[in-house]
């Protein structure tokens, strides 16, 4: 459970203009989903995660990036919110070497040395997992 001036730094962390993208809100206005509240508040999360964080579409879904993309909803999933995290679409040196990023809540599913299947479930396991999932995304975003 977060404390008070927890909920209070994440209050604050909502994502500006510069952040979104006009695209994401289309695609997810348009989207018929199960999840499509938990899908929007993850994005709403993840965006709040790094003031560098930005998002966009891309492979038909909501993607974020910094200096590359590195997460993107994984929309096929009906019973958990899922992103698909990665390093971007061009291969690196960290799909042979692997990237080292901590995970103690075991959120990570690793597909690959670089890519890993990141769940975070549905409903009241969004924020249960909110606090892990902010510092799984401050991991991996070092890596780009």
């Amino acid at each position: 459970m977060r404390s008070k001036s927890e909920k209070a730094t994440s209050a604050k962390k909502s994502p500006t203009a510069t952040q979104t993208d006009p695209a994401v809100a289309a695609l997810l206005e348009s989207l018929e989903h199960p999840l499509r509240a938990e899908i929007e508040s993850v994005r709403r999360i993840l965006l709040g995660v790094d003031p560098a964080i930005r998002e966009a579409v891309k492979w038909n879904a909501p993607s974020f990036r910094t200096s590359d993309f590195f997460a993107t909803f994984n929309l096929r999933s009906k019973n958990g919110v899922q992103l698909v995290f990665h390093t971007g679409a061009k291969v690196k040196a960290t799909a042979t070497t692997g990237i080292d990023v901590d995970d103690p809540a075991g959120l990570l599913d690793w597909r690959a040395k670089d890519r890993a299947l990141v769940t975070l479930g549905a409903g009241a396991q969004i924020e249960e997992n909110r606090a892990a999932f902010e510092a799984l995304v401050r991991s991996w975003i070092r890596w780009l």
